[in-house]
């Protein structure tokens, strides 16, 4: 195969990856979120440094915590280093409503850098290795009651999780 397309297509399988990562914690899917790592994957996001393998279940919990929750990445950069190993770095933004004191729902916008690692076994990209550098955090009130105190509705997702009903494996 010709070397650019192989490299595009490597590209698109490690941002497949990412969207993935995004999604799982999204909707608290433990299960799919184990294959965005390597199980040996080196991951060090400050208050977790460890195996990916014992960092699922971490991240996990920590996001159950929250009532609403949203992952994304832009102005991602993708070096392929080898037919098996390439790096990566996102930026990303979190968004999530949590009462983390009693206090009502208030918001949490979080901005930072995943800096990444990526290794090809048997022909699937993951992550080998993560350093998650925060950069902003800034903290705002749940306008999603306004809305709904004043008529205007829309479809929220309390708590959604990988048993919500409009939940689909991808």
């Amino acid at each position: 195969m010709d070397k650019a397309l192989q490299e595009l297509l490597d590209k698109k399988a490690i941002e497949e990856v990412l969207l993935r990562y995004a999604r799982t914690l999204d909707w608290i899917d433990a299960e799919s979120h184990r294959t965005v790592y390597w199980p040996d994957a080196d991951i060090d996001y400050g208050f977790f440094r460890g195996k990916a393998e014992d960092f699922v279940d971490v991240v996990i919990e920590v996001e159950r915590g929250t009532q609403r929750r949203w992952h994304g990445g832009a102005g991602t950069q993708i070096t392929i280093h080898s037919e098996t190993k390439a790096s990566a770095e996102t930026y990303g933004l979190t968004a999530s409503i949590a009462d983390r004191n009693g206090e009502g729902p208030k918001g949490s916008l979080i901005g930072g850098r995943y800096l990444d690692e990526f290794e090809k076994r048997d022909g699937e990209w993951r992550i080998s290795k993560r350093a998650y550098l925060l950069e902003w955090r800034t903290a705002f009130d749940d306008g999603c009651q306004e809305m709904l105190d004043s008529g205007f509705t829309l479809n929220m997702l309390e708590g959604a999780d990988s048993k919500h009903p409009l939940y689909r494996k991808m």
